[in-house]
């Protein structure tokens, strides 16, 4: 279900400590999307839509991803090159209105996931227990034996696109 738990995989949990804490500055102009936990640290991938300012999506890196820090001091950091290529990074197809985009993740999460417009917001949408999301959050519990990565489970949070309701779902891969 997840390729993070085959290729490249324990390159998914390597917070590369060497890299500089720094961040592009075109991380901070975006609105929050949806973010990836896992079970090694308090450390998350957040990912946001950026948008003009007609509030459409930008036409380059209309999404973009990147650390926070929290189990150091909440400081923000760019994905390395390996994160962004066999774990957190991602391919993006822009509809031509610009107010909607298809994430297609270099880990394979086994769900479409589309940033849509919803008001004046860009919301992630997915399927979670079979109904249309917003997606909100993953977390990812899993354990590093080396460079074998086992996944134990991961859950997805989110609100029902209907009815507003908290949608959750729980999978072993």
């Amino acid at each position: 279900m997840l390729s993070l738990i085959r290729t490249g995989a324990a390159i998914l949990l390597l917070a590369l400590p060497g890299l500089p804490l720094q961040v592009q500055a075109e991380t901070l102009t975006g609105q929050h999307l949806f973010h990836i936990e896992r079970s090694k640290n308090a450390n998350i991938v957040q990912y946001d839509a950026r948008v003009d300012s007609d509030g459409k999506l930008l036409k380059k890196k209309p999404v973009v991803a990147y650390w926070i820090r929290l189990a150091e001091q909440g400081q923000l950091q760019d994905l390395s090159w390996i994160q962004k290529t066999f774990a957190y990074g991602f391919e993006t197809k822009l509809d031509n209105n610009r107010e909607e985009a298809q994430l297609q993740m270099k880990a394979d999460v086994g769900r479409e996931i589309t940033v849509v417009r919803a008001g004046d917001v860009y919301r992630a949408t997915m399927l979670i227990d079979g109904a249309l999301s917003y997606f909100e959050k993953m977390y990812i519990d899993s354990t590093l034996n080396g460079w074998l990565l086992r996944v134990h489970y991961v859950e997805l949070y989110g609100e029902d696109v209907k009815t507003g309701e908290a949608r959750y779902e729980k999978f072993v891969p």
